[in-house]
């Protein structure tokens, strides 16, 4: 016995040691040398009450109060100086392009059309090459002093493979975190409880066909409804994204859902809890008998599973809002087009069905369905819990950290790492102090029960 507890605490502390490396890793930066050997000329051109030009203000009077004089920024006002549009039309002209709108900045050779994460951190990296190496002024090659070498605006995150092309590092986190947010918001404890239990009475019809036909519309009919609620949500927050506060705000709100899936962990459905109450559960068997009781008429049968569906999504926005609030925070938050939001909509959503389609083609297989227990649901509760908390603080910290690539891969293993932590201190260090919590409670008060 204390060799084990000796070898828990060994693991206990390795998991301790990592996850304040990782935090380490995430929550650090390294503070750059800055040389001083050329100045760097920056064009900025801009309207008067465009948020995107605002936000770059606020970025440039960094980067001034950074470089200092090595820094110069010739800024043109567009909207209510008119007489600045020749200038514009004039620098579009020497670098090749149809400005489509503001703001629009060009360093040496390069130029950027808008201003977000990606931007800001491209513009940065120009200033620091230009005042390392030296860098020619844009104003020279509109003047035609200098020419204009290729490549113009060429990512330093943009590399070539054979066979592939070019591939952006920075992009690819928005991918991971898309992937990674979906894949813990499909496996979610709402969702998986309502498909088990319709799995389970369908089965028991011994009709593969009345299990493939109602698993299918079930699972297009939520899966819909889902992205229309996604959508929503990014299309309010693109709108308001001007306003800073309310990203944070947002943020805010998800790490308080974050919180209550965490305690949903340790003290499940008591108090507030995201998840379905058992008041709601009798209509949901309600709903689920009257798709059985039309299963003889496949028309009746496809209507009553497309009322089932739509009642229960209702019903599970409570449980899986959450994540879909943060995933489209993060793009907002990254200025991302419609799109990029379009495409990376269809991957979340092929992300969040993989885990309730295997479930539904296993049953199709093999036509025998198991019930989802409450236990598993807990511990699901614990990692979306524990995900929710650290990327709405990452959010309220410092979004860009999201933008990185190996930032991203930090910020996730820190949620998983936590996880395991917290599943190895309930499940095999305080028990053996005779102390239960998480899922280990519930059998302690069952067996409490059953002494009684």
């Amino acid at each position: 016995m204390n060799l084990l507890r000796r070898n828990h605490f060994l693991l206990l502390f390795l998991l301790l040691t990592l996850f304040f490396v990782l935090t380490g890793t995430v929550f650090s930066a390294a503070a750059a040398e800055t040389p001083t050997n050329y100045v760097v000329n920056m064009y900025f051109f801009w309207g008067d009450g465009c948020p995107h030009c605002a936000e770059q203000e606020v970025f440039l009077e960094e980067m001034t109060q950074k470089y200092g004089d090595q820094l110069v920024i010739h800024d043109f006002e567009l909207w209510k100086h008119p007489e600045n549009l020749p200038v514009i039309e004039k620098f579009a002209d020497a670098y090749g392009f149809e400005p489509s709108g503001v703001p629009v900045t060009f360093i040496g050779n390069e130029y950027w059309v808008g201003f977000n994460v990606d931007k800001q951190k491209e513009m940065e990296r120009a200033i620091q090459d230009g005042i390392e190496q030296g860098v020619v002024d844009p104003q020279d090659i509109v003047d035609g002093i200098q020419n204009l070498e290729p490549p113009v605006m060429k990512p330093a995150s943009v590399i070539t493979l054979p066979l592939i092309g070019e591939i952006n590092l920075e992009n690819q986190s928005l991918f991971l975190s898309t992937v990674i947010i979906g894949l813990v918001d499909g496996v979610n404890p709402c969702s998986l409880w309502v498909l088990t239990m319709l799995l389970a009475m369908i089965v028991h019809t011994n009709s593969r066909k009345k299990t493939v036909i109602i698993g299918l519309v079930f699972l297009t009919v939520t899966a819909g409804i889902y992205a229309l609620f996604i959508t929503g949500v990014f299309t309010i927050l693109t709108y308001v994204s001007f306003m800073k506060w309310i990203q944070v705000a947002v943020a805010i709100l998800t790490l308080v859902l974050g919180i209550i899936n965490l305690k949903d962990y340790f003290f499940f459905k008591e108090g507030v809890s995201l998840t379905i109450q058992d008041s709601q559960k009798p209509g949901i068997y309600q709903k689920m008998r009257n798709v059985m009781n039309s299963s003889e008429n496949v028309w009746a049968m496809v209507g009553a599973t497309i009322i089932l569906a739509a009642g229960v999504s209702l019903i599970e926005f409570s449980c899986t809002a959450a994540f879909p609030v943060i995933w489209s925070n993060l793009l907002v938050s990254h200025n991302a087009s419609k799109l990029t939001f379009i495409l990376l909509l269809l991957l979340y959503m092929l992300i969040y069905q993989l885990d309730e389609l295997v479930i539904f083609f296993i049953a199709v297989i093999t036509m025998k369905s198991s019930r989802m227990q409450e236990k598993h649901g807990q511990i699901l509760k614990l990692f979306s819990g524990c995900l929710m908390v650290t990327l709405s603080l990452v959010m309220i910290i410092n979004p860009a950290w999201m933008n990185d690539f190996l930032h991203t891969l930090a910020v996730f293993a820190l949620a998983i790492l936590l996880t395991l932590f917290i599943l190895l201190l309930v499940s095999k260090i305080l028990p053996e102090f005779g102390i239960y919590i998480g899922h280990k409670r519930p059998k302690q008060k069952k067996a409490a029960q059953k002494k009684k």
